[in-house]
């Protein structure tokens, strides 16, 4: 579904990405982790064309590396930002619609509205309300639905648990954990809460100061005494 290869991304004289590769199987869930600054959100704002960078970046067997963000969009790609970023003066209905501003098939938005509110009740019961109403775990259910909305074949997850309540990350990550056979969507995760990713992803990438320093299936990531060490808590 997904091929970076010999990826390069530099802020000025900093290089934040230093020539990384990595496959992400269809309708799986890929998690990459790593500390702050190990280059994680950079290479997903590089896959949606967000940040320029060096490399070549192969989605659903196209070459994308020269398209512009909004084509990456339209074939398919759709990014979750970290912090969410809802439009806080629109509804929790309106939220949804923008997701899905350029499909042409208005019966299949109404089923996929109704879909997202029976997977997250809230939202149903909050519709009409603005969404700067929602306590954080609510926002980020809208801002995955929102992103639902778009049927996008590749979801770029950012940091999904930041600032929410223990049972609210306990929620979010049961239901990313449905994603690829609910949605058929296949997932990219990046994510700090080391452990929860591990626990819901099939395959894994431990980034490092911007280059990659393991990788492979999540449990055996997860097995591997050094990742324990620097991200398990021993």
């Amino acid at each position: 579904m997904l091929e970076v290869h010999d990826l390069e991304v530099s802020y000025g004289h900093v290089s934040a990405l230093k020539g990384i590769s990595l496959s992400v199987e269809p309708q799986s869930i890929h998690a990459v982790i790593g500390a702050n600054g190990a280059g994680k959100t950079t290479l997903l704002r590089a896959i949606l064309g967000l940040t320029g960078g060096r490399g070549k970046i192969i989605f659903a067997g196209e070459d994308i590396s020269r398209l512009p963000t909004f084509e990456r969009a339209k074939r398919g790609i759709a990014l979750v930002p970290e912090g969410r970023r809802l439009f806080t003066e629109f509804t929790v209905e309106e939220n949804l619609r923008i997701g899905a501003y350029n499909r042409s098939d208005p019966s299949a938005v109404e089923a996929d509205i109704r879909m997202a509110c029976e997977m997250f009740p809230i939202l149903g019961q909050r519709y009409h309300q603005k969404s700067s109403t929602l306590s954080g775990g609510e926002g980020q259910m809208l801002a995955i639905s929102r992103a639902l909305l778009s049927r996008p074949k590749l979801l770029l997850l950012d940091e999904p648990s930041v600032g929410l309540m223990p049972i609210a990350v306990s929620e979010i990550f049961k239901m990313i954990e449905t994603l690829p056979e609910r949605n058929r969507v296949t997932v990219l995760l990046v994510e700090q809460n080391t452990n929860k990713a591990l626990a819901v992803a099939n395959d894994a990438t431990v980034l490092q100061l911007g280059e990659v320093v393991f990788e492979g299936k999540a449990n055996a990531v997860a097995a591997d005494p050094r990742v324990k060490e620097a991200y398990l808590g021993g």
